[in-house]
């Protein structure tokens, strides 16, 4: 089972060829809790994101995290690029089994081996499992992906763009997949769709500006996974449009 954590990047900045990004940036990830980060195209999200992760390059990305059980955040991330990243030597299996192959204090359980199976029969990939990434759609290499990052079973669980390369119907039910096995963990999500923000999140901010800002959260009413139906979510949905486009709300 996941321990859920209270998380909080305290003055993130980000510097690139000597131009101020973002700086004394704060951000708040409730324990078990959706936080979805929309803006334009070059804004800093995913450089946010990766500092979260560990991955950052510190000569131009800094800030404290603090987590509310007093320890590291390190080793407690599960990320999901933009890019699937799969190993293209290793079978589809095998790459959701990426994080037990590399842990050099054990070998692979058989429960390991079968939880990764059923991850990849949610996401509908259960006749591929012994396929190469080489001979997948750039749609099915992303729910490898995604079955990857569920795997792993982390605290914190970072997503950049994840369900971009889909189709409208499989975004769909990977949505409610996700929403369904992430409930414990605090989640921090990427993306340009306003509406997939809405369905899946507890609180949805925008990134803009120059040095960009967070917005004040929108959070919308109700449990997740919400309809695209939903009223209250298609006139949030024109709000966030409108912060995006740089309009008063």
């Amino acid at each position: 089972m996941v321990n859920s954590l209270d998380i909080r990047l305290e003055n993130a900045s980000l510097s690139w060829r000597q131009h101020c990004v973002f700086s004394a940036l704060d951000l708040e990830l409730p324990a078990g809790k959706w936080t979805s980060i929309l803006g334009q195209s070059g804004v800093g999200k995913s450089s946010l994101l990766q500092l979260l992760c560990g991955i950052a390059d510190e000569a131009q990305v800094q800030g404290s995290i603090h987590c509310s059980d007093g320890k590291p955040l390190t080793g407690r991330v599960a990320w999901m690029a933009q890019d699937d990243l799969l190993l293209p030597w290793l079978s589809v299996l095998d790459n959701v089994l990426l994080e037990a192959r590399l842990n050099p204090r054990k070998g692979i359980s058989h429960a390991e081996r079968e939880r990764a199976r059923y991850l990849l029969a949610q996401v509908g990939l259960a006749d591929q499992a012994q396929s190469s990434p080489a001979q997948l759609s750039g749609g099915q290499r992303q729910r490898v992906a995604l079955a990857r990052t569920l795997f792993q079973e982390r605290p914190l669980v970072c997503m950049d763009e994840p369900f971009s390369a889909l189709d409208a119907i499989t975004r769909l039910k990977l949505q409610d997949l996700a929403a369904r096995l992430l409930a414990e963990c605090s989640v921090l999500m990427i993306t340009h769709d306003p509406l997939e923000a809405l369905r899946l999140s507890d609180r949805v901010l925008v990134l803009q500006g120059h040095p960009a800002r967070l917005s004040t959260a929108i959070e919308p009413p109700g449990p997740t996974p919400r309809q695209v139906t939903d009223s209250e979510v298609l006139r949030l949905q024109g709000r966030l449009l409108e912060l995006l486009r740089g309009e008063p709300s």
